[in-house]
């Protein structure tokens, strides 16, 4: 890897790290959820970096996915609360979670999931099996009595891509894909003690970009420049909803989803409505073994 390109990494990473320390202050039971990420996202702009994608904010049995609509109005409450964050220094990206338990109930849960993040980030080198990190997670895990989610993973990551080929599994599978040098992949274990899947639900507010086509009116060829900026890196409907009416808003993206324009990220919910906790940090492959950025 060019050390230029290392550097914006550990810049970003070193940004993602403090952003998250200092987000830890905000999340209480009466916290508005929309001023929770707004506020963490103004936060990453002051410190001169980009959003790599909208700050996710998952209460409960919701487990990714999932930032609030311009006009949210809920609060946080007694709740177990998942705070995913990403910042791009010219688009090189850190990825990084946390989960603080409101309720005083979930203190074993979260220990088995920092505990399988810990443990999977001690074995990661070049050539190492990525059915080895799903292993050890799983395993992890299920020693605490509880689940990993299995059908979310962790992901390679690359300069404003965050999800760049290669999935980091959270169970054991059957794969021959190996990690390798200079290789930048976040590792996020989720844990739940449902039944360890999540679906998807019909809550869209996170969208990316597929391609660029044309489009005939004013209002959208704007909002797709706008888009356009960020590359393939997620953004949210609430970041054009002051800006643009909400109808005329809906019907842009609709028919952006339509024409493979961009694609939505529909929010996941644990199947059985566990209760879902999630940590994670990103990782560079080294030489002789990894570097954590955001740690």
């Amino acid at each position: 890897m060019e050390q230029q390109v290392l550097e914006k990494y550990i810049e970003s990473g070193k940004i993602a790290k403090e952003v998250v320390e200092w987000s830890k202050n905000l999340i209480r039971p009466d916290a508005k959820i929309l001023d929770v990420v707004e506020t963490i996202e103004g936060r990453i702009k002051e410190k001169n970096a980009q959003i790599a994608f909208p700050v996710n904010i998952s209460i409960n049995s919701i487990a990714a996915h999932s930032t609030p609509a311009w006009n949210d109005v809920s609060v946080i409450g007694e709740s177990v609360v998942k705070i995913d964050i990403g910042v791009a220094v010219e688009g090189y990206i850190a990825d990084i979670a946390y989960t603080v338990d409101l309720t005083g109930k979930y203190a074993k849960m979260l220990d088995a999931n920092k505990a399988a993040l810990e443990n999977a980030l001690k074995i990661l080198k070049p050539n190492l099996k990525i059915s080895e990190i799903g292993k050890v997670i799983e395993e992890t895990i299920k020693s605490y009595g509880y689940k990993p989610i299995e059908n979310l993973t962790g992901h390679q990551i690359a300069q404003y891509v965050l999800h760049a080929g290669l999935s980091i599994p959270n169970v054991h599978i059957n794969s021959n894909q190996t990690l390798t040098e200079d290789m930048v992949i976040a590792i996020e274990p989720f844990v739940t003690n449902g039944i360890g899947t999540v679906i998807e639900t019909n809550k869209c507010e996170i969208y990316s970009l597929m391609q660029i086509k044309p489009v005939r009116m004013t209002e959208e060829r704007n909002l797709l420049k706008d888009i356009e900026a960020r590359k393939s890196m997620p953004f949210a409907k609430r970041w054009f909803s002051r800006t643009i009416k909400e109808t005329n808003l809906n019907l842009i993206l609709q028919d952006m989803v339509n024409r493979n324009i961009i694609r939505k990220h529909r929010m996941f919910r644990e199947k059985s409505d566990g209760i879902v906790s999630q940590f994670e940090h990103t990782v560079i492959i080294t030489k002789d073994g990894a570097v954590i950025t955001t740690l």
